[in-house]
C-alpha cells in the first residue's frame, strides 16, 4: 500500500512534464536578446557601432589572440622618417623552417594577397602590371631585386605590416604568423638560407 503514493507522485511529475513540454509553443521572451546572440556583420560592410569604419578591422593596439606570436612593437614611421624601418632590419623571424605542408600554404597566401603586383615568380611582373599592359602604370618591386634580398625580415615584416610607398598595409588580411610564413616563401624563393635563431617578433628591445 506504501507504494501506491510513490507511483502516483511519479506518475504525475511525468504527466506534468510531457504537458509542459507539449504546450510551450511560446517561449518566454529573451532578456537583453542582443547579449544573448550577437549580431553578425560580413566583412567590410557596415560598421553599426563605428558608422565612420568598416567591419574589416585590426585588432586593438596592444592585444593579441590566443596562440598568436609577440606583437611587433616597432611602430610606422612618420612621413618622410625611415628610421624605424632601419630599426626593424634586427627583428628575425620568429618561425622555425617550414615543413613541406606550411611552405605549400605560404605559397598560396602569396598568391593571393602578393602575386597580383610582385608576380608568380617575385620579378614584379604580376597581373597589375603585365609588361606594361596592365592596368598599373609603374612596376610593381621586383623582389629578387638585391635590394630587397639584402632586407632585413623585419623590414619585410614591416612593409607588409604598415604598407611602403605605393604598397598599402596588408595588416588586415594576413595575421602575424601569415606575414611570417610569406617572408620565409619570399626567402625560399630567393634563394636565402634560413638561420638558426631563437628570436621572437617581440621588436621591444630593437625599439628603445
Amino acid at each position: 500500500m506504501k507504494k501506491i503514493p510513490v507511483i502516483a507522485c511519479v506518475f504525475v511529475a511525468v504527466v506534468t512534464t510531457v504537458a509542459s513540454c507539449s504546450n510551450n509553443k511560446k517561449p518566454g521572451a529573451t532578456y537583453m536578446p542582443d547579449m544573448a546572440y550577437s549580431r553578425a556583420y560580413e566583412t567590410n560592410s557596415e560598421n553599426f557601432i563605428f558608422p565612420d569604419r568598416q567591419t574589416n578591422r585590426t585588432p586593438v593596439a596592444g592585444t593579441i589572440t590566443r596562440d598568436q606570436l609577440l606583437p611587433f612593437r616597432i611602430e610606422k614611421d612618420a612621413a618622410g622618417d625611415t628610421s624605424n624601418f632601419a630599426k626593424a632590419r634586427t627583428v628575425q623571424n620568429p618561425l622555425p623552417a617550414l615543413n613541406e605542408a606550411d611552405l605549400k600554404e605560404a605559397e598560396r597566401l602569396y598568391l593571393i594577397y602578393c602575386g597580383i603586383c610582385h608576380g608568380s615568380k617575385l620579378d614584379g611582373n604580376g597581373p597589375l602590371w603585365k609588361d606594361g599592359d596592365g592596368p598599373y602604370p609603374a612596376a610593381p618591386k621586383n623582389l629578387l631585386d638585391p635590394t630587397v634580398v639584402n632586407q632585413g625580415d623585419g623590414q619585410l615584416f614591416y612593409t607588409i605590416t604598415y604598407g611602403k610607398n605605393k604598397m598599402g598595409s596588408y595588416a588586415s588580411q594576413l595575421n602575424p604568423k601569415q606575414r611570417w610564413m610569406v617572408i620565409d616563401y619570399i626567402r625560399d624563393q630567393q634563394g636565402v638560407k634560413k638561420e638558426t635563431t631563437t628570436a621572437v617578433s617581440d621588436s621591444s628591445a630593437a625599439a628603445k
